[in-house]
């Protein structure tokens, strides 16, 4: 608060600073949680494929919260709103294959 109060423009980047420092410390985390889901998925007979997208999707959640919270930390409320829909409209896009798969899946299960 007090670096943020003598100089913001500092302050900012020291706020981007240690966000990027967490984030590169939690790698290994986050490779042995992947790596999991990955096994788990082979294991059950599921495509890989699948599991990629989700993933993707889930990497494109975290960024763009991360994004639009640095955003408001400067103070753009407003950049930080599009951030975070932009995330959506991404998410929503790939999500397409997997949610046709499920209807197809369903239309399938449903008799004649």
């Amino acid at each position: 608060m007090i670096v943020k109060e003598q100089k913001p423009n500092f302050a900012f980047l020291l706020i981007v600073f240690v966000g990027c420092t967490i984030f590169l410390f939690l790698i290994d985390q986050i490779y042995a949680i992947i790596h999991m889901l990955e096994v788990i998925a082979v294991n059950a007979k599921v495509n890989i494929i699948y599991v990629e997208t989700i993933l993707k999707i889930i990497g494109i959640a975290y960024i763009a919260e991360f994004a639009a919270q640095i955003t408001k930390d400067a103070g753009q409320g407003a950049i930080a709103s599009k951030i975070e829909l932009a995330g959506k409209i991404l998410i929503l896009a790939m999500a397409i294959p997997i949610l046709s798969v499920l209807i197809e899946t369903i239309i399938q299960l449903i008799p004649n």
